[in-house]
């Protein structure tokens, strides 16, 4: 079975350790080599990853990294014990609150981005959390 790694790529190490440790709670578990640390206490392994603006992602890429805030299809979800409470400590680290905190019938939801742009939400479960939702 695949393992599941998390790969953020951030353009200041420093900044970017001290927003996922503060403000998501998450904590450093090494140092890899220069430019990558491995942060712990999400459920898998999240890596930062330096990696300067404007670098292209890839070989022909027609544009290169942006740290503004961007939208992606894929982003992270953390699941947490108090909505409103991980927002305040998020926000006070440097995240920005774009939606929410609101109310679905599979629980609550808030959506931010961090200080590099990229998209998170902080959501808790309702008991039935997407059962809630039905089948089909």
């Amino acid at each position: 079975m695949p393992e599941l790694l998390v790969n953020v790529d951030v353009p200041d190490l420093q900044a970017a350790l001290a927003f996922y440790r503060d403000g998501l709670g998450l904590a450093l578990r090494r140092r890899i080599g220069a430019g990558v640390l491995e942060l712990g206490g999400a459920g898998v392994p999240v890596f930062l990853i330096a990696q300067p603006a404007a670098k292209p992602p890839f070989p022909g890429a027609r544009g290169g990294r942006d740290y503004g805030r961007h939208w992606t299809p894929v982003h992270l979800d953390l699941v947490v014990e108090d909505v409103h409470a991980a927002v305040a400590r998020a926000t006070a680290a440097g995240a920005h609150l774009e939606r929410g905190p609101e109310d679905h019938v599979w629980g609550r939801i808030a959506v931010l981005a961090d200080p590099f742009g990229h998209g998170l939400c902080l959501l808790r479960f309702s008991e039935r959390g997407y059962e809630a939702l039905g089948e089909g």
